[in-house]
């Protein structure tokens, strides 16, 4: 940049050997003038197509070219914008040393939210050409470990393949991601902590006017700044130091670094706060900053220096380069703080040899909606060459999800292909959780085919191989109660996945109003088969396995709870009754014109129901289930039905006598509390519209401030 504050003139393009570049700005310019609005420049072959690929001159979302203040890396190093050293004054250099490693953690927040890294990280120059930062030692180990984090998270990120809905996270652009010598950045890291370490214990032996050993020299020249400066790199290279350790801790295989990666957790976060700490002393020491920005990407509130976005923005061709908006360095601290908070429940996890255990644990980490990067670490600890945690063969997950005895590794029919197929399924399943709701719903929702047919085609074989098996009699009935177990197993897993796809479609906000009443009606026929496969599973599992078990609707809507059902089958007892209040609620309002209904001239009720459950409807989940029986059930309801069968207070009087079973199981607890909650509240709000049928001043609205997916009424007179 020129003294007057101007750019420097560009250079001209070299032509080649076949080309030659020429100005067209007059033309263009020209041309402006005379167009209209909505005409546009095209030859004679133009056509609409082409239309729908033309990029747009001179618009900074489309013309590449446009946003670029240099043509190329050495135009931008000739004009100084990446300077080594950064200051011939050496306060002035460690000051932006500083700011540099904030816009850089900025970059590196905004990268893990699913930009691109061209246009975030490697923004910075200094990535761009290792060899020049060599004699800059705390620069050069800097960007040593911060190319050596980005290459481990690009790793792990690419190996789970959680990164789909996130497509420009994993793409390098040819980027030099590896750098001679980059392996060892954690010793070079170490030197130069240990150097500046003893700055600082030397700052400080200086100020109780003790002897100061003369072959240390200050790290700048201001004795009075040299305390806070030194303080300010330490927490931020030990963080960089613990992150990388952290990283590499998630990485040994089976979990076995989990512990080590804990306490280095809780590092990252001590030295997090030393950083908010050392902002105060920067921002009173930075030169031409009278205020603090909340858009500022660094502690001080300078402009880094080193940086320039539009230099890579060409490197993301043939797509037009997005506009991207850099974090502010409180929100990157923000967003590391949440990482390492997420990571360190996925390193809490006791790696529990239950499948069930894993299942909802994957669901519970993502009620805190973790980001891109913590999910990708879940799931290479969950599912590692094939095996869940990379130690339990996942034959072994499902016999004993199941309810077998482990005599059954003995038998053949594990090598059976559709059983191997089953294992894959439970893979993928595991995987599609770790995923963001939206790409996990989609996925559960085409998943459910898989599981049907797969369940279609294990019957089919067991039924041969129990033939074949039943000429010997020893084998006869271990055959059988292998069968019995595996099927009842797939049955109930299945209308786990449909009900988690239901309930993520609340989160995702994808049902409207006048969507609640069918919506709330699948939920209750998908939670009736869910409870009676569970119920099922478990009575052959326990020594009651001889008694007969109740498999109709009613066996889970019975007056008295009987003793013998368990407190898991309960528990989704109580969520059917809700599920069918509400559902038998919202269809009164309907039928007695509380709410108004949809008119939509592109979509009838029915045409709403296929697009809703059009994958629960390919997959025969339930059996024999209709747009047709879903208007059977609800075109008669009307509040003075639901007031003689109050579902609500069935619902909330199991909650309440459940609860004891889960005094050990703080979540399940919480959630019966949810469901008790909302059950009691519509209750309320159900005797309030019975009484006052008739007063059109009566306002029903529904809210979710009780529970993410069961609605909550709420009553008020208008």
């Amino acid at each position: 940049m020129a003294e007057d504050g101007s750019l420097p003139p560009r250079a001209s393009i070299p032509s080649g050997d076949n080309s030659v570049w020429a100005d067209v700005s007059p033309l263009l310019q020209a041309a402006c003038q005379d167009l209209q609005e909505g005409e546009l420049i095209h030859g004679d072959n133009f056509n609409l197509f082409a239309a729908m690929s033309a990029l747009e001159i001179m618009d900074p979302k489309m013309d590449s070219g446009i946003a670029c203040t240099y043509y190329s890396l050495d135009e931008a190093i000739e004009n100084g914008v990446a300077p080594i050293p950064i200051s011939a004054d050496k306060t002035t250099d460690v000051r932006c040393m500083i700011d540099i490693m904030d816009h850089l953690l900025a970059c590196e927040a905004t990268w893990h939210k699913g930009h691109s890294l061209a246009q975030t990280v490697y923004s910075c120059l200094y990535l761009l050409r290792p060899e020049r930062t060599s004699s800059h030692a705390l620069l050069h180990s800097y960007c040593k470990v911060i190319r050596a984090t980005c290459k481990a998270i690009l790793s792990v990120v690419s190996q789970a393949r959680t990164h789909e809905e996130e497509d420009l996270f994993t793409m390098a652009y040819g980027l030099p991601l590896s750098g001679d010598g980059d392996e060892k950045c954690l010793s070079m890291l170490n030197a130069v902590e240990e150097t500046i370490s003893r700055q600082l214990r030397a700052c400080k032996v200086s100020s109780s006017k003790r002897r100061v050993p003369e072959d240390i020299e200050p790290l700048q020249n201001n004795p009075d700044l040299e305390e806070g400066y030194c303080k300010a790199l330490l927490c931020r290279l030990r963080f960089r130091k613990h992150f990388y350790h952290l990283l590499m801790s998630m990485k040994r295989p089976q979990g076995r670094g989990l512990e080590l990666a804990r306490k280095h957790i809780a590092s990252c976060i001590s030295e997090i706060d030393y950083i908010r700490k050392c902002s105060e002393f920067l921002r009173a020491n930075a030169h031409g900053i009278s205020e603090q920005n909340l858009d500022n990407t660094t502690a001080s509130g300078c402009q880094p220096i080193g940086f320039d976005a539009s230099l890579n923005c060409r490197l993301s061709a043939p797509t037009p380069p997005r506009s991207i908006k850099i974090h502010s360095w409180e929100k990157a601290l923000e967003y590391f703080m949440k990482l390492l908070q997420d990571l360190d429940v996925v390193c809490s996890y006791s790696l529990d040899p239950s499948l069930e255990a894993a299942l909802l644990f994957v669901v519970k980490f993502q009620k805190s909606r973790p980001d891109l990067v913590a999910r990708a670490h879940l799931q290479l600890l969950l599912v590692q060459d094939g095996k869940l945690y990379g130690r339990d063969p996942m034959f072994s997950m499902i016999t004993g999800a199941a309810g077998l005895p482990g005599v059954t590794e003995n038998y053949d029919f594990q090598k059976n292909e559709f059983m191997v197929q089953l294992g894959q399924l439970v893979i993928n399943l595991l995987k599609i959780l770790c995923t963001n709701a939206a790409w996990q719903r989609r996925k559960l929702g085409k998943m459910l085919q898989d599981w049907h047919v797969t369940y279609v085609q294990l019957e089919m074989t067991f039924k041969g191989e129990f033939e074949e098996a039943s000429k010997t009699s020893n084998n006869k009935k271990i055959c059988f109660k292998i069968y019995q177990h595996i099927l009842a197993w797939v049955e109930e897993q299945t209308y786990w996945i449909a009900f988690r796809f239901l309930n993520l479609g609340f989160e995702l906000e994808l049902y409207s109003v006048h969507d609640y009443c069918m919506v709330y009606w699948y939920i209750y026929v998908v939670l009736i088969k869910l409870t009676e496969k569970k119920h099922l599973r478990m009575a052959m599992s326990s020594d009651s396995a001889k008694k007969k078990t109740k498999k109709k609707r009613d066996s889970f809507k019975d007056g008295e709870i009987d003793y013998q059902i368990p407190a898991a089958v309960m528990f989704l007892q109580s969520q059917i009754y809700l599920a069918e209040g509400l559902s038998m609620m919202f269809a009164a309002l309907r039928n007695e014109c509380r709410i108004v209904p949809l008119q939509s001239p592109f979509n009838t009720e029915h045409e709403i129901f296929i697009q809703q459950f059009e994958l629960l409807q390919k997959a025969c989940v339930p059996d024999h289930i209709s747009y047709v029986s879903f208007k059977e059930s609800t075109m008669h309801a009307n509040f003075s039905t639901l007031a003689i069968c109050d579902y609500f207070k069935e619902a909330q009087r199991i909650a309440k006598e459940v609860k004891s079973s889960f005094a050990n199981d703080p979540d399940t607890m919480a959630e019966l509390c949810r469901v008790e909650q909302v059950a009691e509240r519509n209750s309320i709000a159900l005797n309030v519209c019975q009484a006052g049928a008739l007063d059109p001043k009566l306002k029903i609205s529904f809210t979710f401030c009780h529970h993410p997916f069961y609605a909550t009424a709420i009553v008020k007179r208008s």
